[in-house]
């Protein structure tokens, strides 16, 4: 239950971390987008493993196939079913915690549940569901970027090792493996990154989006409130721990005379600063939408672990298998995917929030 995501441009995710495949289903795509496999090929790259050692070596090529929704490359308005398959899952490298609960993991969650799991690599609770988001993401994103509207989603911080200042972002430094616009930052975190593997543990880190384009007035008022619908699809990543918005929780600390974005009018709407984020009364101001996300650490660690079995009793164990001694860089294609079906969706909304936007197409 509850696999689908949206209200007018909705994605439905299906498969799991060890079955034969994984995919999505897509309602709502407008008919004529130009689409083929190399658009979601190259979202789905930013994400696959292996990519450098800071990442699983399971070898996956996490080549998209559009099964339906396209006829001579271009969008039908009809359901875009995309899949990608499994060539390289290990599930023996499970079968020794095929009855163990693994510390920070929904193993127990899961079990509580439903009464079964699938232990092997988590099931639907893997971070390998995220193809299916990133693939739903690259659409979206095709369709913003033709109304103007763009994303900028990197690493903020690894462990300790932040980019402090928001100066010091340099989108031309992201050809990195953590994709972290600050070369120096980048190499003090891959420093740390090696030490935590050297010691069989794993480290977190924070995500930072910037979308740039969004006019003024997307979002509703209530319960769909533009930050709140993105901290709902952020906070729907499994290794997602925290959201903040503008300033975030710095606004507990500050003062209504610094918080406040002040404004003038200088041919239009000029905002002095964005502590909001771009985002007041739950609707766009016009400015960038900025947020961040909190990723916490692999919970597969090869260290030895505390924990229970089925039975309850208490063990011992040591997980084997192959996983990412970081998440944090292969999720921000998954962050950047998620926002741009959170905004298209109620982009899509908002077409109808004014008589002027329905006159335009109708009258």
């Amino acid at each position: 239950m509850n696999n689908s995501f949206g209200h007018n441009y909705t994605i439905t995710t299906w498969g799991e971390s060890h079955g034969k495949a994984l995919g999505v289903v897509i309602d709502g795509c407008p008919a004529g987008l130009e689409l083929d496999e190399k658009d979601i090929q190259v979202f789905l790259d930013r994400r696959k493993p292996g990519q450098s050692k800071y990442t699983t070596p399971r070898n996956e090529d996490d080549k998209a196939i559009i099964l339906s929704g396209t006829m001579e490359g271009v969008t039908t308005g009809c359901p875009i079913s995309i899949m990608v398959e499994n060539n390289n899952q290990k599930s023996r490298d499970y079968s020794n915690i095929a009855n163990v609960y693994r510390p920070g993991h929904a193993d127990y969650t899961f079990e509580e549940k439903f009464g079964i799991r699938d232990y092997r690599g988590g099931g639907r609770s893997s971070g390998r569901e995220t193809i299916a988001r990133v693939a739903g993401g690259a659409v979206a994103s095709k369709i913003l970027r033709e109304l103007g509207v763009t994303l900028d989603c990197y690493t903020r911080a690894i462990g300790k090792y932040v980019i402090s200042d928001s100066n010091d972002i340099n989108m031309d430094e992201m050809d990195n493996p953590l994709y972290m616009p600050n070369d120096r930052v980048a190499f003090q975190a891959m420093d740390y990154i090696e030490e935590c593997m050297r010691n069989s543990d794993s480290v977190g880190g924070i995500v930072e989006c910037v979308i740039h384009g969004v006019k003024p007035g997307v979002g509703e008022p209530v319960f769909n409130k533009l930050d709140a619908k993105l901290a709902q699809a952020m906070l729907s990543i499994g290794a997602v721990k925290g959201f903040e918005i503008g300033d975030g929780f710095r606004v507990a600390t500050s003062n209504g005379s610094n918080n406040n974005d002040e404004m003038s009018y200088q041919e239009d709407v000029v905002f002095h600063s964005n502590h909001a984020g771009g985002v007041l009364g739950g609707i766009s101001t016009g400015q960038d939408i900025v947020f961040r996300v909190a990723i916490k650490p692999t919970p597969s660690i090869s260290q030895k672990q505390h924990t229970i079995d089925r039975l309850h009793d208490e063990i011992d164990i040591t997980i084997n298998g192959r996983h990412d001694p970081i998440i944090v860089p292969r999720a921000v294609v998954v962050v950047e995917s998620m926002a741009a079906i959170t905004l298209l969706d109620l982009m899509m909304d908002n077409m109808t929030s004014k008589m002027d936007y329905m006159k335009e197409i109708y009258k």
